[in-house]
């Protein structure tokens, strides 16, 4: 990955993050939303945006939801806070590495504990 990509990633993901705390006042979203990874295209038009909550599956798609209404306000915000030709479209999807982290440790412990019997 270049590393004007990967600059720009880590930025993005700053500047919604703070919005999303400071800005964005929707019920929907909830308390603490995490921004764990950006994706930007090589060509800048497209971000793919990860976040994570921990909440129900009904939970889960009304924070998508809301993320995408609020994708338009999101994207005028950032073209004020960063000094870009073009801000990409922002696309958010639901990031489970956490929640497949905290399985796989269970996992683990099982086996351990089965071998620790034995």
């Amino acid at each position: 990955m270049a590393y004007r990509i990967k600059r720009l990633n880590q930025l993005i993901r700053k500047e919604i993050s703070d919005l999303l705390q400071r800005q964005v006042k929707d019920p929907r979203l909830g308390s603490f939303i995490s921004v764990n990874e950006v994706a930007t295209s090589s060509d800048l038009r497209h971000a793919k945006v990860f976040v994570s909550h921990l909440s129900s599956l009904q939970q889960k798609r009304e924070t998508l939801e809301a993320l995408a209404a609020a994708s338009g306000f999101l994207r005028g915000e950032l073209s004020k806070r960063l000094s870009l030709r073009n801000v990409p479209e922002l696309d958010f999807y639901w990031d489970d590495s956490i929640e497949r982290g905290a399985h796989i440790l269970e996992l683990i412990d099982r086996v351990t504990k089965d071998e620790d019997r034995d």
